[in-house]
């Protein structure tokens, strides 16, 4: 289980669900972790979990729409792990509810457009010029069916900042690639987060598993799998991609 011996990974919004997962998998996989978020009590309870399981990890917060507060945290990375080899920049979320587009605010199109694709720029934005100084490097972006997938119900704004996510990644990997540093996207269909097992009635949950060929729900542990393959030698010669977690709904 040494995949990461000796490797730093940041795992933003890593307090609950997706980017919890991945943060345990990759501490599970000899890498010292950092756990973001702003909820400190969920932190903990991650950070305390890595570490009964004999894992290493350090809990930091930041506020990943504002650059200086992403510095403060990456210096307190570097400073008590070393310097960050990969990056998974999961923090988002949708801000808005689905309906017409000019029902909306521009409030809430602002909120999701700086929590999921301005949030993944500033994050890279600061961890970058480490990883070209030192010629490596693995960053992960996550994305979601709804920036690739038009549908008349999906939640615009969400749905646009993931999209522009997806391009992010792509021209980034362009750019950064000389320097050895791949850069890489998972975009997960429905995942039956804490989150989602009790805002998702059950009659739901089942018929969505249906409409999967794989006849369920993926999960979060489904989405660290994909994370630890795409940050791992095994995938040294994979970059600028974006890699579905759905259950096969895209055939």
């Amino acid at each position: 289980m040494g995949t990461f011996e000796g490797k730093i990974a940041l795992v933003t919004g890593s307090s609950r669900g997706i980017g919890a997962s991945i943060a345990r998998l990759f501490a599970q996989h000899g890498a010292r972790v950092a756990v973001h978020g702003r909820d400190i009590a969920a932190l903990a309870a991650v950070e305390g979990e890595i570490k009964r399981g004999g894992g290493q990890a350090l809990r930091v917060t930041a506020d990943v729409t504002r650059f200086a507060e992403i510095e403060a945290m990456r210096r307190d990375v570097e400073s008590t792990l070393g310097p960050i080899d990969i990056l998974v920049a999961n923090a988002g979320g949708s801000f808005t509810m689905p309906g017409p587009l000019e029902n909306l605010d521009e409030a809430g199109w602002r909120a999701s457009v700086d929590g999921n694709l301005t949030a993944t720029f500033l994050t890279i934005k600061s961890v970058l010029p480490g990883m070209k100084a030192r010629r490596r490097g693995s960053i992960i972006t996550i994305s979601s069916f709804a920036g690739h997938r038009a549908h008349p119900g999906a939640p615009i704004p969400y749905a646009a900042a993931k999209a522009g996510v997806e391009m992010l990644t792509k021209d980034l990997a362009a750019q950064a690639g000389p320097y050895g540093i791949r850069v890489n996207c998972i975009a997960p269909e429905t995942i039956l987060t804490e989150r989602n097992a009790e805002r998702i009635p059950e009659a739901t949950q089942h018929a969505l598993a249906d409409a999967h060929p794989l006849k369920r729900l993926g999960t979060p542990e489904d989405v660290a799998q994909a994370a630890v393959f795409l940050a791992s030698d095994a995938a040294s010669w994979i970059t600028g991609v974006v890699v579905d977690v759905g259950g096969g709904t895209t055939i």
